[in-house]
């Protein structure tokens, strides 16, 4: 529901839609097959090794209930690809960005304090349902993602990369893998 306000704000305040990084991309294979690959790779990055290092438990137990869950399935998959990806992407990416970028300017140095200042509010978004370990995972997402938008002024790269994220770690999920994957590279403790 936020991304959709964050857009009737943008089409109610007549702001350019390339202001909250919706530009047309010149590939959207590319575009899709950038976003795929890195959501991918750092969700597996983050639950194998920097999770780990950080004292998470292999176990997210706020989304536990979804390990061989059919029933929720169906619910899971749309709230990642539409909540996540494009939902939480459109605020925090989009309009944080644009509102920031007002505040703090476009240069290089106002770019990197967006960049964590989003990355911050977008943490502390999760906390109250993930506790800290998705705090700091949501933190590390939002520098990332954050930074692709930064650099590049486009959001679909990050959306993209988003719902691969989230989709990525409901099949970890779903499968009961979450355990198994995180200690890939450490072993138990």
């Amino acid at each position: 529901m936020s991304g959709i306000l964050a857009l009737l704000w943008v089409w109610r305040s007549r702001t350019p839609w390339r202001e909250i990084g919706y530009v047309r991309p010149k590939s959207w294979a590319a575009t899709a097959a950038a976003g795929i690959a890195l959501g991918v790779a750092l969700k597996l990055v983050l639950k194998t090794i920097v999770m780990p290092l950080l004292g998470a438990p292999p176990v997210n137990d706020a989304y536990h209930y979804l390990a061989g869950n059919r029933a929720a399935l169906p619910g899971a998959v749309y709230l990642m690809m539409v909540g996540g990806g494009f939902g939480e992407e459109t605020v925090f990416r989009g309009f944080l960005f644009e509102r920031l970028g007002k505040l703090f300017g476009s240069g290089a140095g106002a770019r990197v304090a967006i960049v964590l200042l989003s990355s911050a509010v977008f943490a502390l978004e999760h906390y109250s349902v993930q506790g800290l370990a998705g705090s700091e995972q949501a933190l590390l997402t939002g520098l990332a993602f954050g930074t692709v938008v930064a650099t590049t002024g486009r959001i679909w790269v990050a959306m993209i990369a988003h719902a691969a994220y989230d989709l990525t770690a409901l099949a970890i999920i779903y499968c009961d893998l979450e355990s198994q994957i995180a200690h890939l590279w450490f072993g138990q403790p």
